[in-house]
């Protein structure tokens, strides 16, 4: 699991620490309505500011782990 984790961490070090719904998007390599939808039904955590929704990059890799069957 921690190697897991540490692929990830790696895979996503061109993007800051917390990213936006496109980068998210991007990211996952999923559109931009299910990006939208797993923000919005909390199944990854987000802060809303404003209009616009930030989702630190380790609320995404802990997502990732929990989708991971190994």
């Amino acid at each position: 699991m921690k190697d897991l984790k540490q692929n990830y961490s790696t895979m996503f070090t061109a993007y800051k620490d917390v990213v936006n719904v496109n980068q998210l998007a991007e990211m996952l390599g999923i559109g931009i309505t299910l990006a939208y939808r797993l923000v919005k039904q909390n199944t990854i955590k987000s802060i809303k500011v404003g209009r616009q929704y930030k989702i630190p990059k380790q609320n995404i890799i802990s997502y990732l782990l929990n989708q991971s069957v190994v």
